[in-house]
Formats: structure tokens, sequence, C-alpha cells
């Protein structure tokens, strides 16, 4: 079903196609595979493992989630053995992540602090080392984001089936198969749901498919139980929607639709909304965020010099006092000091600014509803400082944002064709390939 959305945003070829290019075509399918095989592989190596209904050994599950990391830098290796890099600002500041990782390593450190910090920049590299399929017409990264979000999906609901007193272990949905936290099932939820949306608003998808993709995805969201993935989405949509609202007649009726549908089951509804929002909680479990302020606090107050107020103390499993911080900013200040928090203002300012000169169309779209998710995600989860989901998310968004490359298709394909694909070259997309819609 996921698999089927992210086919149907890949432009048609040409008509016409001569015999000759066969081979380039075949080249060219085994690049894109390759590309998001690596893709792919980062994003399992961002899952980490808690454990298994099928009773994995911890050491297994461990070692599958951390050697993914080099088996995606090989692969990406594999599709750019010239190591051509696109330089870009998002990369650019993202890798001063590392780079300020190791310096405090400098300092007394432990292993697992220098092992996160080497883990980064091999993870950074790899992002690096796919740049050149950034910008892509066809959204190559779009559809391969979306394949292993359907795969993660797929093996939460198969969990449900084959276990679902594990899946329901704490009364909301994770995964069984790959224990994945309900906070994170959501994510990769309304990640999916969002993605979906956009593309159908920019008839890119059609609308069966939009709803039993969304349906699926929305049905697992509300099993977890997760009000900030919720909230997130809502206004990730919002805000890509405003993007094309003057562009498109399609927008506006799902926005008159979807603000009557809205105000129907507030009228009729709010009982059941306030109690599924509430999720059983008093009014002091709300006022603290589910006990987030209790760890914020006692972390703020925490005894630094001033190189740790700057640098922070290092990588570590995003906790304080063997507790999750659940905050993409205040795990930055522990973990990267005011620098890390610094980049991470300077890259949702830069990604912002350079959506804001682009023109209006479903990349602008897409790029505006991820950066809006893991902005609004931010305060109450763990984010893009580190090699997450989120940091894919953030580097969609950016690989959307960047200009296709230029290239001569046409020689290029011909002399594939003569003379056999070169293991260096780069797969792109002819110029003036058509879309399944204009942008």
């Amino acid at each position: 079903m996921y698999s089927t959305v992210a086919a149907r945003i890949t432009p048609r070829r040409p008509a016409g196609t001569v015999p000759q290019l066969i081979s380039a075509q075949a080249y060219a399918r085994s690049v894109r595979r390759r590309v998001c095989l690596a893709w792919c592989l980062l994003f399992l190596n961002g899952l980490t493992y808690y454990g298994s209904s099928l009773h994995v050994p911890s050491i297994v599950g461990k070692a599958i989630a951390q050697g993914a990391l080099p088996l995606a830098a090989i692969a990406a290796l594999s599709v750019n053995q010239r190591i051509a890099l696109r330089p870009n600002l998002f990369l650019g500041l993202v890798t001063l992540l590392p780079l300020e990782a190791l310096l405090t390593t400098l300092n007394p450190a432990t292993l697992g602090q220098v092992y996160r910090s080497f883990r980064l920049v091999e993870f950074v590299a790899t992002l690096w080392l796919l740049t050149p399929w950034w910008g892509r017409r066809d959204m190559l990264l779009v559809r391969a984001h979306l394949t292993m979000l359907g795969i993660i999906l797929g093996s939460v609901v198969l969990g449900l089936l084959v276990s679902p007193g594990y899946a329901f272990e704490t009364g909301r949905l994770g995964g069984a198969i790959w224990n994945i936290p309900p906070t994170e099932v959501a994510h990769y939820a309304a990640i999916t749901i969002g993605i979906t949306v956009v593309l159908w608003l920019c008839g890119h998808v059609p609308g069966r498919l939009t709803l039993v993709v969304a349906s699926a995805a929305g049905v697992i969201l509300i099993l977890t139980h997760t009000r900030t993935a919720l909230v997130a989405m809502l206004a990730a949509i919002l805000v890509a929607g405003l993007s094309l609202f003057t562009a498109r007649a399609r927008v506006r009726r799902a926005f008159a639709i979807a603000g009557t549908v809205t105000a129907v089951a507030i009228m009729t509804m709010s009982s059941f909304l306030v109690e599924w929002l509430s999720r059983g909680e008093g009014a002091n479990e709300l006022s603290d965020l589910t006990g987030r302020t209790l760890v914020w606090g006692p972390l703020l107050a925490f005894p630094r010099d001033r190189f740790e107020m700057i640098f922070g103390l290092g990588l570590s499993n995003s906790s304080f006092n063997g507790l999750p911080i659940d905050s993409n900013w205040l795990s930055s200040y522990d973990e990267q000091g005011l620098f890390g928090v610094a980049i991470c203002v300077l890259i949702l300012l830069t990604l912002l600014v350079t959506a804001y000169f682009q023109p209006r169309g479903v990349r602008r779209a897409l790029a505006l509803f991820l950066i809006t998710y893991c902005l609004v995600a931010s305060f109450t989860e763990d984010g893009f400082t580190d090699a997450t989901p989120y940091m894919l998310d953030m580097a969609v968004a950016a690989s959307l944002l960047m200009a296709p490359m230029a290239c001569n298709f046409r020689l290029r394909t011909t002399r594939a064709a003569a003379q056999g694909p070169r293991p260096g070259d780069l797969d792109q997309p002819a110029p003036d390939a058509p879309t399944s819609a204009s942008p």
C-alpha cells in the first residue's frame, strides 16, 4: 500500500525510448534501488532496539540496528564511488554537530559518548554521499522515506495481530515484532498521513489510495494515544496547505470540508475528544506534561562549568538521571550545550527561509510539512540533533528544497548504452521529464 504511494509519484518516461538505452535504464534502476536501500538502512539505524515479542537476544537486535549504519555507508559508496558531493547549507550546519561532539570527547568521556560521536560522524558522512540524489524531480528520497515508513507500520500491524498483548503492553499501541515505543509509532504514522495528504492535494496520488493510506495510518495514530504527533501533524498539514491555498482549488475545497467536519465533531463529540486527549490523566499530570517538567527542572539546574554550558556534556542516550528528557531543545543543551541549541535554530531558520523563496508546488509543500512537524514535535520529543528519524525527516525536507542537478541526460545515456555504465556515474532524470501533475 505504502509502496504504491511511492510509485505513484514517479514520473513516467517519455514515449519512444530506443533499445540502445535499455542498459542505461537498467543501470539507473539499480542506482535508485541502492540509494533507497542506503536510506532505509539509515532509518533502521535510527530505530533503537528495546526488545521484541520474538525474544530476539538484545545483543542481536542492537547488532542489527547498529550494523545497518556501515551497510548504509557501503551502499552509498557503491553508487557514489567518485565521492561527488553537493554542497548545501543544511548539511554544512548538521556537520558541525558531530565535529562539536568529537570536541567534547577530548575531556574525560565514557566509551558510550565516544561511540555515539563517531556514529554521528558516519551518519552525517553517509548523508553527504547521497547528496547527488537530492533535488531530483522524481523525489527519490521521499519515495524511499515512504517505503521505510510503510515497512515499519506494516511490522506494527503484524505485531498487533501476532501478539496483541505485547503490542498493548502499556495500554497504547507500540511495536511488538520490533519493540517501538508508542510515541515513535505515532511519529511514523503521522508523517505517512501528512506526506500522502500533501501529495493528494497536489494531484500526485489518487483520492482512493490517499483514503486507504490515511485511514490505515490514522487508526494506528489513534491507537497510540499520542497527542504530540497528532497536533504536530495537523499543524504541519495546515501550513503545507496554506502554501498551496491560492494556487489550487482542491486545497480550498479540502479546507472548507475539513473545517465543516471539525466544527461538527467538536459540537457532537466534544466529550469523547476531551477524554481521548486527556488519556485519563489528572490536572497535575497535564500541567507537568506527563512528568516531563520533573526532568527538565533538575536538568537546567544541574551545575556546569563554562565549557559544559557552551559545548555540553557529550552525546548520551538523551536521558537525565535515568529518565528520558523528551525535548529536542533541552536534550541538545544537555549534550551539546548552547552551541547545539544555536545549531538547531539555524537549521530551522535556513530551511524556512529557503522554503519561503521556493515556487509554490509539491516540493515546497512537502518540505514545509516536514519542517513544521519537526518544529512542533521538537518541544516534547527528542529530535534532529542526533542520528534519528527526525534528522532524516529534516534531510528529506532539505533535499526537496535543493535545485535539480543540471546534466545532459541524453548524452550520458547514449554513452552508457554504447560503452556500458561506469560505476561512478550519477543517476539523474531527464530535465524535461514530465511529472504526473504540474506543481
